[in-house]
């Protein structure tokens, strides 16, 4: 036992010296302080991983906003819409008060110029096609795309021919996209065709606007490109103008992000805390441990290699006292309000209250790259549908989520969470078949030719060593790599090597392709298949893998036009079949669960919703008295 007091009392030196390296005295310690993944973005429209998308909630108030419990879209900077009897054109009345942090007024101009950059290749955003739906706006980027590659082509490249370009690049906006400003509080939407998840999307970060002016101060327009550009020096504190209930006050890079109250705001979602610190702690292990030092109230995603344990301990408590819990929930309290009045968990038991296992509306899966060849110029195995196949075939996910993960996730054969959409019929899927995966195999070409347990081509050429890239950071993603290589040597014969990167490289390289196999996973950002589906859409900002189907992506198509809903699903549900019965380009392994560590005794204000929308404005701390079990 010795070690472990002195493990922690060398922990604990280490928390205060952090503590004290970034002590400001003019400062009060944050209401409320918890761990998560380090943010790459501020910049609303090239963001795309969880960790920005719930900070940018704070700090950004789009359209509309969603129900942190039921998901549902809900007023925002708009106070009111309304659509035509054709379900085509949205009309957003805003808020009049609604007011920027440095004071401006926000206008229906600051969503025009927001969605408009959305939509320009030059910034580069992952989410430009949630815009597609809007009359023209496809259209539109295809042709700054175009625009663009003719000014590269041309001999043309200096400041002036540079910006006539830009200045055609504005005209053509006016004329081709169905987005218009009727004045500074109205603002005028025309699609394509009716969005059934349209207000869904109003309310989706990305699309949430921006202060121009403050952003013209960091852009230029790059003559030798034509590209119009950003330094991302415009979200930095002191300079990064918001419109949402929090205001940025401090971010060092790697060790604190600290969010308070915008005095400006006027909006719906007013903020309960006072002021609230981000920590990126990267080790999952050492966030445990700074939660149970006290030094932060909440890890919002729990990925520590004990993980398991601590929610057997959090069941093992509840399940003494669940009588009491469901006559609490039954008298209309809340989760928290019933668990934290329930008795204090016995230690000397091995029991806890601070663990919670919610299911998400997101998939845990691997990526295949789809490309012809890979970075190194060598043929890519995986660009053959069968080889997907077969590696898919060989996992036993039961044995993934019950021995390796054992938090005893839904196993999954889909990329849409199953039953998580109203209307929405999943198809079936692979199973778990070594036979049939060693048979993929051979019919790619692949077989153990001389009986030493490796499988090779036609040329005796041994099958690739297979580069599988994860993000470091989570012991479970190690774990999961771990057993699909043991899985893949034992059923198909083939050898992998794990590559471990930094999430932001390991990122680059998802982009440049640099990899054979990536851990993937997503969350839906919309109550609609076509948030999962569109992962594999050619083009899509966020298809990693490159995978391009010309049927798929023209039941896409079809699926947008139809207007019957019950037929425009059935029409998705035969678009993800394509996906997870024939072509593969994502290995589905189960449906997530996220594990939270915070004490509901201590904290309140944290959604349980599958969406996962947690707004930090509404975190706050409670009275323990208040909420400790009547005497």
């Amino acid at each position: 036992m010795r070690w472990i007091v002195a493990f922690f009392l060398i922990i604990a030196t280490i928390v205060l010296a952090r503590a004290l390296l970034t002590f400001d005295p003019s400062r009060l310690p944050a209401e409320i302080k918890f761990a998560s993944s380090d943010v790459f973005t501020l910049d609303p429209q090239r963001m795309s991983y969880m960790q920005d998308l719930r900070i940018s909630r704070s700090l950004f108030d789009g359209l509309c906003s969603r129900d942190s419990q039921t998901g549902l879209p809900t007023p925002a900077v708009a106070t009111s819409w309304e659509t035509s009897p054709d379900a085509k054109t949205w009309t957003f009345h805003l808020r009049p008060d609604a007011r920027w942090t440095n004071g401006d007024p926000v206008t229906s101009m600051d969503f025009r110029n927001a969605w408009r950059r959305l939509l320009l290749p030059d910034t580069a955003a992952d989410y430009s096609e949630l815009l597609f739906p809007v009359r023209g706006a496809s259209e539109f980027f295809a042709w700054r795309t175009n625009a663009l590659a003719q000014y590269a082509a041309g001999k043309n490249h200096d400041a002036q021919s540079a910006k006539a370009l830009w200045d055609s690049t504005l005209a053509a906006f006016d004329q081709m996209v169905g987005i218009r400003t009727p004045d500074s509080h109205t603002l005028v939407i025309e699609l394509q065709s009716p969005v059934p998840y349209w207000l869904d999307l109003c309310a989706f970060q990305t699309l949430a606007p921006i202060n121009q002016a403050s952003l013209d101060r960091f852009t230029r327009i790059d003559p030798i490109s034509g590209f119009l550009k950003s330094d991302p020096g415009w979200t930095k504190p002191g300079v990064l103008i918001t419109n949402g209930p929090m205001k940025l006050v401090d971010w060092k890079y790697k060790r604190s992000m600290r969010l308070e109250p915008n005095e400006m705001y006027v909006g719906p979602n007013m903020p309960l805390a006072k002021s609230v610190e981000v920590i990126p702690i990267e080790d999952a292990n050492t966030a445990v441990l700074a939660y149970e030092s006290g030094s932060i109230d909440w890890i919002s995603d729990l990925t520590a290699e004990f993980r398991a344990d601590l929610a057997e301990s959090s069941r093992k408590w509840l399940d003494r006292h669940r009588e009491e819990y469901e006559l609490r929930m039954n008298a209309g309290a809340s989760v928290d309000e019933a668990l934290a009045a329930l008795p204090a968990p016995d230690p000397a038991m091995g029991e806890r209250r601070d663990v919670h296992v919610l299911s998400a509306f997101g998939t845990d899966f691997w990526s295949f790259n789809c490309r012809a060849l890979l970075s190194n110029g060598q043929p890519n195995p995986f660009a053959n549908a069968s080889v997907r196949r077969a590696f898919a075939l060989a996992v036993d996910k039961v044995r993934l989520t019950t021995s390796v993960t054992r938090l005893n996730e839904s196993v999954a054969t889909t990329i849409v969470p199953r039953g998580s959409i109203d209307g929405y019929v999943s198809p079936t899927g692979l199973p778990f078949d070594v036979v049939r995966a060693r048979e993929e195999m051979a019919s790619a070409g692949w077989i153990d030719r001389t009986g030493d347990g490796i499988v090779e081509n036609a040329a005796g050429e041994p099958f690739p060593i297979v580069d599988m890239l994860y993000m470091t950071g989570n012991p479970r993603v190690k774990n999961i790599a771990i057993a699909l290589a043991a899985m893949w040597r034992d059923a198909l014969g083939v050898q992998c090597e794990l590559r471990g990167k930094d999430g932001k490289f390991a990122k680059e390289d998802l982009r440049r392709g640099n990899f054979m196999i990536a851990r993937g996973g997503w969350y839906g950002d919309y109550a609609d298949p076509t948030t999962f589906l569109d992962l594999a859409k050619t083009g899509n900002g966020n298809n990693d893998r490159a995978f391009s189907n010309a049927r798929f992506d023209a039941l896409l198509e079809q699926a947008a036009a139809e207007l019957d809903a019950e037929k425009r699903l059935k029409i998705l549900s035969e678009a993800e079949r394509l996906l997870v019965e024939e072509e593969l380009p994502m290995l589905p392994l189960c449906q997530y669960v996220t594990l939270y560590m915070y004490d509901p005794a201590k904290m309140r204000g944290i959604s349980r919703s599958p969406r996962l929308d947690q707004r930090l404005s509404r975190l706050h701390r409670v009275d323990e008295q208040s909420a400790s079990p009547s005497p």
